[in-house]
């Protein structure tokens, strides 16, 4: 599925593919420098990866606006696992939140969980993002409990409803 959206006068189209593993280091940088991430959950990314390995085995997918290779710029992205089903990594660089990636992202994930069989995807949310999965259709289920020393506060826990042929 290729996905995309264009805002005349807003410069390139923004399209979604499926990441490689030269995409790794780029992904990487992108969850550390978080501004989400500051602060108190400045522990929880500060050594994270998303290593090559990571991006062969699961269903990687970047949001990237310019021409691939090195004028393309990426802008969000998103990782479905299938079994179980969970939004495992989602994350939209600082500078280009507000611009749709997000919605963007997850109507990419929407189809591809559909595409793989999927009726529901499950997503634990960092706390600070709960508001934008409940704007995109994402309803609240309960709540994750914290478990230390990686993750030292409750999140969200919510799911996206998978509708067939939607």
């Amino acid at each position: 599925m290729t996905a995309s959206i264009t805002r005349p006068g807003r410069g390139p189209s923004v399209t979604v593919r499926r990441a490689t593993a030269r995409d790794a280091k780029r992904l990487t940088r992108l969850v550390r420098g978080s501004r989400a991430y500051e602060g108190r959950y400045a522990a929880m990314v500060a050594g994270y990866r998303v290593g090559p390995a990571y991006i062969d085995t699961h269903p990687v997918f970047v949001a990237v606006d310019g021409a691939e290779g090195d004028g393309e710029r990426i802008l969000g992205f998103y990782s479905l696992l299938i079994d179980p089903a969970e939004l495992d990594l989602m994350f939209v660089a600082d500078t280009a939140q507000g611009r749709g990636i997000g919605r963007l992202l997850v109507a990419h994930m929407r189809d591809e969980a559909r595409a793989a069989g999927l009726d529901r995807v499950r997503v634990v949310s960092h706390p600070p993002a709960e508001g934008f999965y409940l704007s995109v259709g994402a309803r609240r289920t309960g709540t994750a409990p914290a478990c230390p020393p990686a993750v030292a506060w409750d999140r969200p826990e919510l799911e996206f409803a998978i509708p067939r042929g939607a």
